[in-house]
């Protein structure tokens, strides 16, 4: 049994763990405030910590966190790109992860901002409410018969592909590993400029790396197809916003569809209904009407939460025991 300091707690956070801890025994004590280098005194006397995309584990926290006699970092996510995963490894602190827990829950989610932005169902919804019963400028298209590109096949980008393939889509995928089970498919894999080229939408599923951090630039999008759709659910920093902006006042993006943001960590997972907005940029963002935005909610399922609170909680049993798996076990060769 081992005492778990949780940050960025939120109530479906609390329950889903204590749900699943059922089974393993060990002291959970839950904070709401996020982990940084500020808030790590709350770490004093706990061997392990669990944190979540948006807490911050720069060098500063992570000495910090090593003082305060942290072992081990649970991350109840699969991204590690808010951790100095080389300071950690030269501190001994272990970082271990959940690499998959739902990929049908983001995919889906996936294609669900793509169906909603094609057939402008935020736009309907709204005009409904109001009585408004006009088709004008809700005009979508077909999906079968488009080119549908995924980059990353992983978990999540090979269910994107399965599914766009169920609408009839044609799959092209980047990725520097070819996925067999893509293959099999009929996904054929392209370089990142002709899958740019060739698709009418693209869809990203890639960790956030050194070698990814705003891969979609300007660059990337004057290859694209005028008038194309882009949609994030991996991390917001693989896009440079500030290149997106300008490529949907140009017209050369018709449709951005995001459901992650590159300075998220001020915004999401809180309600500032009654404050203005200092982000300048996602501001100007959600100007467009092309553009549909979710807060980091893809991987919100009771099937993922259930499936991240067993993983995370065991995961920390086997570091008791000294039998963690591999795969789930985060190192600086990731960054290689």
């Amino acid at each position: 049994m081992t005492k778990l300091a949780v940050f960025s707690t939120k109530p479906f956070d609390r329950s889903s763990l204590e749900e699943a801890n059922r089974g393993f025994g060990h002291e959970l004590f839950f904070f709401e405030t996020q982990l940084c280098t500020q808030t790590t005194p709350l770490a004093q006397g706990f061997p392990a910590v669990c944190v979540f995309v948006n807490d911050r584990l720069d060098e500063t926290a992570l000495r910090a966190l090593k003082e305060c006699g942290t072992k081990v970092v649970c991350l109840r996510c699969a991204g590690f790109n808010n951790v100095d995963l080389r300071v950690a490894a030269e501190l001994g602190l272990t970082i271990v992860r959940v690499p998959a827990y739902s990929p049908y829950a983001v995919a889906e989610h996936t294609v669900g901002l793509i169906l909603a932005l094609n057939r402008k169902l935020h736009r309907a919804f709204a005009r409904v409410r109001d009585h408004n019963f006009e088709l004008t400028g809700l005009l979508g298209f077909d999906l079968h018969g488009r080119t549908v590109g995924v980059v990353g096949t992983g978990k999540i980008g090979s269910v994107v592909a399965r599914i766009m393939i169920g609408f009839g889509c044609r799959v092209v995928a980047y990725d520097p590993v070819v996925n067999p089970d893509c293959a099999a498919m009929g996904v054929e894999y392209v370089s990142l400029r002709s899958l740019a080229e060739q698709s009418d939408i693209v869809t990203l599923h890639t960790p956030l790396l050194p070698q990814t951090y705003h891969l979609i630039d300007d660059e990337v999008f004057s290859w694209m197809k005028p008038g194309a759709m882009l949609i994030n659910t991996s991390r917001g920093a693989i896009i440079d916003t500030k290149a997106a902006i300008r490529a949907l006042k140009s017209g050369r993006l018709g449709y951005l569809g995001l459901d992650v943001y590159e300075e998220e960590a001020e915004l999401f997972f809180r309600d500032l209904s009654d404050r203005v907005i200092q982000d300048d940029v996602f501001a100007r963002l959600l100007t467009f009407p092309n553009v549909f935005v979710t807060a980091h909610q893809a991987f919100f399922t009771q099937e993922a939460l259930s499936a991240i609170a067993q993983t995370t909680l065991q995961n920390l049993s086997d570091f008791e025991r000294g039998t963690l798996d591999p795969k789930n076990v985060v190192t600086p060769a990731y960054l290689a």
